[in-house]
């Protein structure tokens, strides 16, 4: 059953603002999405009435999910500060009443109140790490499958989310396309392939379809994919993070305790300094840095077998060496592991004897002991 824009305008017009306006009159709607059973919009609000508007979301949320043929909806509250306008003071604690408690493993800033005073752990999730990269095109998303596979031959449960909003990637390198169902408790049923529980927002939009979101709106499909998805037991969920240090990531690190994060970057100068920065920020919110890889390391020819450093070679190990961070390991340039990403079939998963697939476990095997403790089956 097709929804439509109509649909969900008849369904929101029945919602009160917090002054007692139809919400489709309170001027504060965006263009609303509506294709295929799923439902995106936000609510743009001025920043000092945020609190007010929470309930307003949840509301026209639930309105909208109740209509017939709606699979998914993601339902964004945009607060804005008006131009010359004061912040909000932030709110003021109790006599009496203790802080928030620290994250197990993190350590919040000093000083204030900490944005990770909302993380809380994901049930049945023993640990989240992220992949990630400075920019984009280093090959972040084939390693994170890879390293997923990898963790699954060391015997451990492994999840895949695949967190880049704007450009996912995990259903193609997978060969999933299906649309995800829901369970009894209206959460979504990740995908299933190579034994990994698999979520992409790729699944819920056509591959062709841009994504022209705004910051709270990425913020909130990544939390939905974090919250609102069926995981069931796993020792590890990787988290396939977009290029940058933007939205996304900060969304991830507020929301969840990360146990770590591994940094992929190519050897040459201009990949390395957006690896820095990549690692600034963990540094920043306190999440452990598991290591470096060094992607595209080099090619070597397949039929002559000589090497040759096309990005340059030892530029992520020497990083780690002066950041002290781990050295995860080298991945080279070749054919089969483009190809075989191309066709949805890792490496790791088509040629699990050969030397690249070697390679991602040794990288994975390196992850899980630095984990121990953290994930049990490790």
């Amino acid at each position: 059953m097709s929804v439509t824009q109509q649909q969900v305008l008849d369904s929101l017009a029945r919602i009160k603002s917090p002054r007692g306006v139809a919400l489709t009159n309170a001027n504060v709607l965006s263009a609303i999405s509506a294709a295929d059973g799923k439902v995106f919009f936000s609510i743009n609000v001025d920043a000092a009435e945020a609190r007010a508007w929470e309930s307003v979301r949840a509301e026209a949320e639930a309105a909208v999910r109740a209509i017939p043929g709606v699979t998914t909806v993601m339902v964004a509250l945009t607060a804005e500060r008006k131009a010359g306008a004061a912040p909000p003071p932030p709110p003021q604690p109790s006599r009496g009443t203790p802080g928030v408690q620290p994250v197990h493993a993190h350590k919040p800033p000093q000083g204030g109140a900490s944005p990770m005073s909302r993380q809380s752990e994901i049930p049945g999730v023993a640990a989240v790490i992220a992949v990630a990269s400075g920019k984009g095109g280093v090959g972040k998303s084939t390693t994170a499958l890879n390293l997923a596979l990898g963790l699954r031959d060391l015997g451990l449960n492994v999840g895949l989310l695949d967190a880049d909003i704007y450009g996912p990637s995990v259903p193609r390198l997978t060969g999933l396309h299906d649309k995800p169902e829901l369970d009894g408790e209206r959460k979504m049923i990740p995908l299933r392939r190579f034994g990994l529980a698999i979520m992409s927002i790729g699944f819920l939009v056509e591959e062709e379809t841009a994504m022209i979101w705004r910051g709270p709106m990425v913020m909130s499909a990544v939390t939905q994919m974090l919250r609102d998805v069926a995981w069931g037991q796993l020792d590890v969920l990787v988290v396939d993070m977009p290029p940058g240090t933007g939205d996304a990531q900060l969304t991830l690190a507020q929301n969840v305790p990360l146990k770590g994060a591994v940094i992929v970057s190519t050897p040459q100068d201009l990949s390395l300094i957006d690896a820095r920065r990549g690692l600034a920020m963990f540094k920043k919110v306190n999440v452990p840095v598991l290591g470096i890889v060094e992607n595209m390391s080099y090619f070597q020819c397949p039929h002559c077998g000589t090497k040759s450093d096309i990005f340059g070679h030892g530029g992520a190990r020497h990083e780690a060496e002066k950041l002290a961070v781990p050295f995860l390991g080298e991945i080279p340039l070749h054919m089969a592991i483009r190809a075989s990403s191309d066709a949805g079939s890792p490496v790791v998963d088509s040629e699990p004897d050969g030397p690249h697939a070697a390679i991602y476990r040794a990288i994975a095997g390196q992850v899980r002991d630095q984990l121990k403790g953290v994930v049990t089956a490790a």
